[in-house]
């Protein structure tokens, strides 16, 4: 009987311990698959807009001649506050180079925002970083771990950025778009009306107007720059019809795009590429 009873008990037990491990495993997935608070909309600055000086340092497309040109993006954004660097490109050489024939020391950049994973934009971080560490890179939270360690390895800080957010005085993310891959564009909030700067627009150049728009509950946005990734032709008009009044185009948008932008915006087509320097005022 005592056996028995022994027997008994330690089913129980064992029971008790299953029901348990089992709760806190339903517990557990319930909080995994919990959607995070999702950010609906972008408070934009009051009073005074500022002058924007945008300056592309990387590019496969070229103005200056005595620039170095490869496949990749960066460009950097001044404000009145401070210097922000929009990707790296793909090889910190070139980009040091081609800042150093700017008149751009390295270490007067306080921030570093990547767009998204591929090389031809993260690929000039590291050897930047061992130029200017005292810095914060702002990165898509769908990073790997291995990406923060290299930024921390320099003594440089990391954000992870998912929802829409502020980056600086007028200067805002999209926070992570879906592409494949996820990717962040920025938005600035200048003198003249906001900026969208897109690197590469894996989730459709199309597709982050509109959520720029819906962000910032604007109807119209001044200027769109960076790589639109082989877009159809037919974005080209509708980029016209959602507002967008000036287009500058560059890397990942090809030849044939680049020259209907520039047939349907005449005027308001700006020929974007390594050295190019635009004065919003």
């Amino acid at each position: 009987m005592r056996l028995i009873d022994m027997n008994s008990k330690i089913s129980i037990l064992i029971g008790i311990l299953i029901l348990i491990g089992i709760v806190t495993w339903f517990s557990f997935q319930i909080e995994k698959v919990t959607p995070p608070k999702i950010t609906t909309s972008i408070e934009l600055e009051k009073g005074e807009n500022p002058e924007i000086t945008l300056i592309s340092v990387y590019d496969n497309y070229q103005i200056d001649p005595e620039l170095k040109t490869a496949w990749g993006f960066a460009t950097i954004i001044k404000t009145p506050k401070e210097l922000i660097l929009f990707d790296t490109g793909g090889d910190s050489e070139i980009l040091l180079f081609n800042m150093e024939k700017l008149g751009i020391n390295p270490k007067s950049i306080n921030k570093v925002v990547i767009s998204h994973i591929h090389g031809d934009h993260v690929g000039g971080l590291e050897g930047f970083l061992e130029e200017n560490s005292n810095v914060t890179v702002f990165i898509p939270s769908s990073f790997p771990n291995s990406f923060r360690d290299m930024i921390t390895s320099h003594g440089a800080k990391f954000v992870d950025v998912s929802d829409p957010r502020k980056i600086s005085d007028f200067v805002y993310t999209t926070g992570e778009l879906y592409g494949p891959p996820k990717e962040q564009s920025l938005i600035i909030n200048s003198k003249r009306g906001l900026i969208t700067v897109t690197c590469c627009a894996h989730p459709g150049i199309v597709n982050i107007v509109k959520e720029v728009k819906k962000l910032t509950n604007r109807n119209e946005i001044y200027l769109v720059v960076g790589g639109f990734h082989h877009p159809p032709i037919s974005y080209v008009k509708e980029l016209r019809e959602l507002g967008v009044k000036k287009v500058a185009p560059s890397h990942c948008t090809g030849d044939l795009v680049r020259e209907e932008f520039a047939k349907e915006y005449k005027e308001d087509f700006i020929e974007y590429g390594v050295g190019k320097i635009i004065e919003i005022k």
